[in-house]
């Protein structure tokens, strides 16, 4: 029987990203801190249609808004792995990142009473050491690469990339890898961000970029019998009014559709019984 399951996550930043890029003048801040004023109306919304989702959430935003996060919680969401301070494990040495790793995770641990399934890297760039810290520290997923869009897969540790020479294909571990997309996430359509280095206009339609998300979940069903389908987004960006809108519209769609709403960690363990038979 055709099956197609699609996870909601929230990447529950607040103002950790801005830190993390040196954007700490006000405005900036202020801008991540409408983060914990949307959640409670997704959350809500979430509970108005009996929908559990995903909340990648740093340490920061657990240690800086320890009431919003409970409510996350009481909802009946997952808590996954977003760092402690948004600082992307590429830019980190491999003793730098265990250590994030561990401090997010104590925090998580305090919140939700378990320390976190599912991983997320923030920026989604990963050091050559995060797939092997994931595994180290006990990790059924990862949800930050992009090689797949409808099936999950094992992700490899000790690729080797050289100019001017053939891919080397590394070792697959027992991580599952949960595929995203930048096209699937709310941040790089809606914000406008300006920097000395970079400008992202941002500032679409809301209206039809979840008419895109939409026409995704259709070429799934048309495609394929059973797959799972991860959309991103952030409190801070589709909290907006006339973004919240265009989400409820899109989620009701998609319920009609035949969408099976799960949390990552529901999803990633369908999958292993699916296609690994375990």
């Amino acid at each position: 029987m055709p099956r197609h399951i699609v996870c909601l996550t929230f990447d529950f930043d607040t103002m950790s990203g801005f830190i993390a890029r040196g954007l700490t003048t006000p405005t900036a801040l202020s801008r991540g801190e409408f983060g914990a004023r949307a959640s409670p109306r997704i959350l809500a919304f979430l509970r108005s249609r009996g929908i559990r989702s995903t909340w990648f959430t740093p340490g920061f935003t657990i240690e800086s808004y320890p009431s919003e996060c409970e409510a996350v919680v009481k909802g009946g969401h997952e808590i996954g792995h977003h760092s402690w301070a948004h600082v992307p494990p590429a830019h980190q040495s491999r003793e730098e990142e265990e250590a994030d790793m561990a401090r997010a995770n104590e925090a998580i641990l305090r919140l939700s009473g378990r320390k976190a399934r599912g991983y997320r890297s923030p920026s989604w760039d990963l050091s050559p050491n995060t797939v092997d810290l994931l595994v180290k520290n006990g990790f059924v997923y990862d949800s930050s690469l992009m090689g797949s869009d409808y099936w999950p897969y094992r992700p490899r540790r000790g690729d080797v990339a050289e100019l001017g020479r053939p891919y080397g294909f590394g070792q697959e571990t027992e991580l599952i890898e949960m595929p995203i997309s930048w096209s699937l996430d709310d941040y790089p359509h809606f914000e406008f961000l300006r920097t000395p280095q970079t400008v992202l206009p941002g500032l679409q339609s809301a209206r039809t970029v979840v008419a895109n998300w939409l026409d995704e979940f259709r070429y799934m069903k048309k495609s394929i019998d059973w797959g799972i389908l991860t959309y991103t987004m952030h409190p801070y960006v589709i909290g907006r009014g006339y973004r919240m809108l265009a989400l409820e519209d899109f989620v009701d769609t998609l319920a009609r559709e035949g969408a099976v709403f799960m949390t990552m960690e529901d999803a990633a363990q369908e999958a292993q019984r699916r296609m690994w038979g375990a």
